[in-house]
């Protein structure tokens, strides 16, 4: 049941993202069906119903967003910090639901080793040759900018990184991860946060194959968190990416 459970939810981000109303409505019903006859797994149902719900409102939000006058600069700042509303819907939920959120607001504990199949790696030397290698794919794009491309997207670019970077750990790594880790296994948090994680970039026009490919992204921060104790190590991650995403044209 559980499963179902989370296939609903993936659907419904998927319905949410590409505006299906009456699909979306029909996703609600059925967790909301969910939440009253299954009480095993109430708790966790009313989670997903929360961030599905302050989803729908990011959505609203960023319609009204595009409706504007604003350049597609502050457009695009502005529909990063509506993230807000789902951080909102997931804080009543804990108000409703009282549970402590810890969202690992901790000092990085490095100590912790990454097992692969024949090799075991300091955690601190995983992180770091996560972001050389990104930064090394992200390189190959950015030397084909002109200097002052790169210099009249500088501003823009901190800005949008870093809001991106700390609204999207806070909801994925912090609120849900810290939330979930609680009541199923660690492995199936990481699968449920990393994979909501990248369809959600489906709402802001990319396509599923590359929102399935950042949700590989998502499974290293994920691990990066857990094994730390610590979001801050995942933010820092994001930020590098988010600033080579920006200055390779994927974002403007």
């Amino acid at each position: 049941m559980l499963n179902i459970t989370i296939a609903i939810f993936f659907i419904g981000i998927i319905s949410i993202s590409y505006e299906q109303g009456i699909f979306t409505a029909c996703i609600f019903m059925g967790l909301l069906i969910l939440l009253f006859f299954n009480r095993e797994q109430r708790y966790i149902t009313s989670v997903l119903l929360a961030f599905l719900i302050g989803f729908s409102i990011f959505m609203i939000a960023n319609n009204f967003l595009e409706a504007t006058s604003f350049t597609k600069e502050i457009k695009i700042v502005l529909n990063r910090l509506s993230l807000i509303f789902i951080i909102l819907s997931l804080v009543v939920h804990s108000l409703i639901f009282p549970r402590k959120i810890v969202w690992y607001n901790n000092k990085p504990n490095w100590t912790e080793p990454i097992v692969l199949p024949f090799h075991k790696i300091n955690i601190f030397w995983f992180w770091l040759i996560g972001i050389i290698v990104n930064a090394i794919v992200y390189l190959v794009f950015i030397v084909q900018k002109d200097l002052e491309t790169l210099q009249t997207l500088f501003w823009f670019c901190i800005g949008f990184s870093l809001i991106n970077a700390i609204f999207e750990e806070v909801i994925w790594r912090g609120l849900m991860l810290s939330t979930l880790v609680k009541i199923t296994s660690p492995g199936y948090v990481v699968f449920i946060t990393s994979v909501g994680f990248g369809l959600l970039h489906l709402a802001i026009g990319f396509s599923m194959g590359l929102s399935l490919l950042i949700a590989v992204a998502g499974v290293f921060y994920a691990l990066i968190t857990l094994k730390t104790n610590s979001i801050y190590p995942s933010m820092v991650f994001h930020f590098v990416v988010n600033v080579g995403m920006v200055y390779s044209g994927f974002i403007i």
